[in-house]
């Protein structure tokens, strides 16, 4: 080979040069020295002796091959992992978290996507765990995991005889609910994990559908049953945390509640607004969450807001003489009152508006300073703890 040729022509040139100075020589050594004339003779006669040639084959140590090994690639061009189901899970999860607006048209391919996936009962006890526990743990996602919980219930293929996605659920939740008297008393972290799935056991209440014999969807009615306990639970530990959790409960649920213990000829729903009546005179709770107490009971007096609904979708200015009762005062530029009662009604409105609008370009700071000096010092505690979510999510999000 070639480099074998200029290799051994650049060993013959050092060997003549190291022969010539060795003959011109330096005074202080003697060339006709046996030790010298010995070590130029093993020289040449090694030269003379030598097999090596270039034209020999390309030489291999023999190391090279003994560990046989897949090559590495650094840009895994040629390789692919496929992700595991928690992080697909993940982020599903994520993106249904951030744009809950497209549930209707994303929960078909996450589906199909976990369908091709959970193909064990592992990996379906699995599934169930996640969706539990970020339905948990994400702030505000109870309602969109709920959702998600119902479509996985009638569209997972897999139903093994150990349980399918619905029944493994219910199972997750019978556990956390068998720890709810611990819960209710444990520290603020724990009694947090509580209240989240205090939420989020409602809105699978409202969301997860059982299909009959006959085919019709029903709701989960032994989940009714384990509302009730838990808002005797939460009432029963009087803390502010606790019935700020029974409220947001109540208020999310308590219409539906309602008539399913009424259709029941259950009085539950009487025996609670009277027990929440005496935590407002008798328990040491903080102003404000008595105010959502007492707001809550007004809440229920009305059925929920639906007499008020029901009522104004009916009303009209000829059955109804308090029509316009409820309708805002305006007042002209000379400052005459009107309502929509007034005949002039539209035109007077109409000159208001149009005035509105030409000083809007006039109001400037002025009118947002006014706004801001228009807020309570303080929030109710439900807005204060949403802002603080809202302010704790958005900056994980800043930091991903």
């Amino acid at each position: 080979m070639i480099w074998m040729t200029e290799l051994w022509r650049i060993l013959e040139e050092s060997f003549q040069e190291y022969s010539k100075r060795q003959s011109v020589g330096q005074h202080n050594v003697n060339a006709n020295s046996p030790s010298v004339s010995m070590g130029i003779n093993n020289l040449d006669s090694l030269v003379e002796s030598s097999k090596l040639s270039a034209s020999a084959p390309e030489f291999v140590p023999t190391s090279a091959y003994q560990n046989d090994v897949q090559p590495f690639y650094e840009d895994n061009e040629d390789t692919f992992i496929a992700p595991s189901l928690a992080d697909m899970v993940r982020d599903f999860l994520c993106h249904l978290s951030s744009s809950p607006g497209m549930f209707e048209s994303d929960v078909e391919h996450i589906t199909s996507v976990l369908n091709s996936y959970v193909t064990t009962v592992e990996l379906l006890a699995e599934l169930v765990d996640l969706i539990y526990t970020e339905s948990t743990a994400i702030p505000n996602f109870a309602y969109t995991g709920a959702r998600l919980c119902n479509y996985l219930s009638h569209h997972l293929n897999l139903s093994p005889p150990s349980g399918n996605f619905r029944q493994l659920l219910l199972q997750k939740c019978q556990k956390e609910f068998e720890l709810r008297d611990a819960a209710v008393q444990g520290d603020p972290d724990t009694q947090k994990k509580f209240h989240a799935f205090v939420l989020f056991l409602g809105e699978l209440y409202l969301h997860l559908e059982i299909k009959s014999g006959k085919g019709a969807l029903n709701r989960a009615h032994v989940l009714l049953f384990a509302l009730k306990d838990l808002l005797n639970t939460l009432l029963s530990s009087p803390v502010d945390a606790n019935i700020i959790c029974a409220v947001k409960l109540l208020k999310l649920t308590g219409s539906a509640l309602d008539d399913a213990w009424k259709e029941r000829g259950n009085p539950f729903m009487e025996e609670l607004i009277q027990r929440i009546e005496t935590i407002v005179l008798d328990a040491t709770c903080s102003r404000d969450v008595r105010q959502m107490l007492l707001k809550l009971v007004e809440l229920r007096s009305s059925d929920w807001g639906r007499v008020c609904a029901a009522a104004a979708s009916n009303a009209t200015p000829d059955n109804d003489p308090n029509y316009f009762m409820n309708e805002p005062t305006f007042y002209t530029e000379d400052g005459t009152p009107f309502t929509a009662a007034d005949p002039e009604y539209a035109e007077k409105y109409q000159e208001l508006m149009e005035r509105q609008d030409y000083f809007h370009d006039f109001a400037g700071e002025n009118e947002i300073e006014n706004d801001e000096d228009d807020f309570d010092d303080e929030m109710d505690p439900e807005i204060e703890e949403a802002f603080e979510n809202f302010c704790l999510e958005s900056e994980r999000k800043r930091q991903q």
